[in-house]
């Protein structure tokens, strides 16, 4: 199908990206690696007035650390960040996650400012940024404010993004001392997660001192698991302390029912796979 007609911006800033979205408002779209716009577009399932194209502007590129945190620039391409050796090192998470997007072709085009601020709840991105507690900057008419993520996933596909503002980096602390996995169950190849399971531990004297579990496809947004983080803290670092704590694993989410599967089978799947995230994180599997 052949998208609406809309007026095309290519700026060569931030402030002039901004400053074209302040201007046309709600009738605004943003097109980063345009992995996740276009088909909607083709599809006639949104109908901007104009599109922003932020793809030139080299500044939103790039991975560097300052001080405990890595900081991502949005336009940085899924390929990127998977294979960057600071993330690699600071936030393994991140890029296992990242790595299980798609195929080759998406990660070298896809950005991880346009997963997260697209918000499709079933993608891999959004539940590693949660379980990370990274922060998310955004830049307006009156200048950056920080987000955090989990405050910045509002409702399907929605965020707390405003439309006069561009997500301009990812804040992601560092997690070098943390054990990392993520799992995730899939119909086929390439396809969306059924439910995916983003987990970070930290261990201690034969204990589970803290963990952050992130879930994909467990309802509108993006959710962690906080009665399994909580069953988990002090536990043993053993199979059954894991394997009773996952039962938790989807206390409080809202799964839907599609064609994929059932809300039930979703609940299922994420006691199995947060089991299977958890012990691997934590070296017990």
């Amino acid at each position: 199908m052949i998208p609406a007609s809309f007026d095309y911006a290519r700026p060569r800033s931030v402030e002039e990206a901004v400053g074209q979205l302040a201007l046309a408002g709600d009738e605004a779209k943003v097109l980063a690696g345009g992995q996740s716009l276009l088909p909607i577009l083709r599809l006639r399932l949104a109908f901007p007035e104009l599109v922003v194209d932020v793809g030139r502007i080299p500044a939103l590129r790039g991975v560097r650390v300052d001080g405990d945190a890595l900081v991502i620039g949005a336009l940085t391409s899924h390929h990127d960040v998977v294979h960057d050796p600071l993330v690699r090192r600071h936030a393994g998470l991140l890029a296992a996650a990242t790595a299980t997007v798609a195929d080759p072709a998406v990660r070298h085009r896809g950005t991880i400012g346009g997963a997260l601020a697209h918000a499709d709840p079933a993608g891999d991105v959004p539940a590693a940024v949660l379980a990370l507690d990274a922060e998310l900057v955004a830049q307006g008419p009156d200048g950056r404010r920080v987000i955090p993520a989990r405050e910045f996933f509002t409702d399907y596909l929605e965020t707390a993004l405003r439309p006069d503002e561009l997500l301009v980096e990812v804040r992601v602390p560092k997690s070098d001392a943390w054990g990392f996995h993520y799992e995730k169950f899939q119909l086929s190849a390439q396809a969306w997660a059924v439910v995916g399971v983003a987990a970070l531990v930290r261990r201690d004297d034969g204990r589970i001192v803290e963990s952050r579990i992130g879930l994909s496809n467990m309802g509108p947004t993006p959710v962690r698991a906080t009665a399994c983080e909580a069953a988990l803290a002090g536990a043993d670092a053993v199979t059954e302390a894991v394997a009773a704590a996952a039962d938790g694993a989807a206390e409080g989410t809202r799964p839907a029912s599609d064609l994929s599967a059932s809300a039930e089978y979703r609940e299922h799947l994420a006691r199995v796979l947060t089991r299977r995230a958890v012990l691997a994180a934590a070296d017990l599997s």
